[in-house]
């Protein structure tokens, strides 16, 4: 009976390097004013700035943490990028989902180690690193895209962060919709999270691909896409009733008392929608929740419009008093600041010579209505 080595059967996965730097290891730099520069470590290099340069070989060799100084007395503070500092500033070849976002993603989704995820698109691949590091060695993430030069940023972003390329990590450059059933077996896959424009597309390929219990994503932009999102996922009858949000995260200023939340934040980036797969035949119990829109017919809601309800009209004498207030209104905001004992003229009357003020028009004299139909100020 022979043995193998587990940990040669073990795809590779490189964790975060620890040490002193080495060639090859990504470094930020934080400048005086907080600016912050990632740089690949070489030998023989420099960084330039408009404040002198860092030579790559002060660095090599150093602890993580390290002050050092540029070629003019500047200081810079070197350490390795968390991840969250990485996705931010790698090279994108698409928009990245946020760090805010990626993290309610992995714990919605319930992303563990070992789990068999499928991701739709890559995009830049920062949802992938957060997936790779989340299932660890022993999962599997498998990535579809549609474009070829995303999903080689993707690669490249991603052997980057991990100094290699990860075996548990596959990436089809093609359709969602027909790559998944040629790739995945029937009630294998353990998650599915969708970033893409249009994922009520997917949802049944995505579901027959996924095994009860399994939880389903869709990260999308807009209240349109959530909600085609939410009715393509009732109306499969496959999965649990969606549930819906969003995440914003606010920063705050902590420095002695001067304690405030921070003036900018990144609010709104997009929707996150979960639901579970049902075993099949299951029928979801219904809700007992008040009635939604939808839930009524054409004829209930036309009962409710103001075209059945009836226009109501306002009487004419309570129209002349709200016609007198309006004007007094505007009467008082116009002689603001104006000297009333001033030898002027206004709307409302004359002064006379003797400083007498004289009667305004009396426009219900005779009984006539303050508005008609020939009044110019109507």
């Amino acid at each position: 009976m022979t043995h193998t080595d587990p940990a040669a059967e073990a795809p590779r996965y490189s964790p975060q390097p620890s040490g002193p730097f080495v060639p090859g290891d990504r470094v930020q730099l934080t400048g005086p004013k907080g600016k912050m520069n990632t740089i690949t470590l070489e030998p023989g290099k420099e960084f330039h700035t408009h404040r002198g340069a860092v030579k790559h070989d002060d660095i090599i060799g150093l602890p993580d943490g390290s002050v050092i100084t540029n070629t003019v007395g500047v200081e810079y503070l070197a350490l390795r990028p968390l991840l969250v500092d990485f996705v931010m500033s790698m090279p994108r070849g698409a928009a990245i989902i946020y760090p805010k976002d990626a993290a309610q993603i992995i714990a919605q989704a319930d992303i563990f180690p070992g789990a068999s995820v499928v991701e739709a698109g890559v995009g830049s691949g920062a949802l992938s690193l957060w997936l790779l590091r989340a299932i660890g060695p022993t999962g599997t993430l498998s990535s579809y895209e549609r474009r070829d030069e995303f999903a080689d940023v993707a690669r490249d972003n991603v052997a980057t962060f991990f100094g290699d390329d990860p075996t548990n990590w596959n990436i089809t450059v093609g359709d969602l919709q027909e790559q998944l059933p040629l790739t995945q077996k029937p009630g294998s896959v353990d998650r599915v999270v969708l970033d893409m424009l249009a994922p009520w597309e997917c949802i049944g390929e995505a579901a027959d691909a996924m095994k009860p219990g399994g939880v389903i994503l869709c990260y999308v932009a807009t209240v349109t896409q959530l909600s085609r999102v939410a009715e393509a996922l009732r109306d499969t009858e496959r999965f649990t009733n969606p549930i819906s949000s969003e995440t914003m995260v606010r920063g705050w200023h902590v420095e002695g008392l001067a304690v405030r939340p921070e003036h900018r934040m990144i609010g709104h980036t997009g929707f996150l929608i979960t639901a579970r797969k049902l075993a099949d035949g299951t029928v979801l119990p219904e809700l007992k929740r008040r009635p939604s829109k939808t839930d009524f017919s054409d004829e209930d809601v036309e009962i409710w419009t103001p075209g059945a309800l009836g226009e109501r009209n306002v009487s004419a004498k309570s129209l002349r008093k709200r016609v007198r207030a309006a004007r007094t209104s505007a009467d008082l905001s116009r002689s603001r600041g104006v000297d009333p004992e001033a030898d002027t003229e206004t709307e409302t009357g004359a002064v006379s010579e003797n400083g007498s003020a004289e009667a305004p028009l009396d426009m219900n004299a005779g009984g006539v209505d303050a508005v008609t139909p020939d009044d110019p100020r109507d």
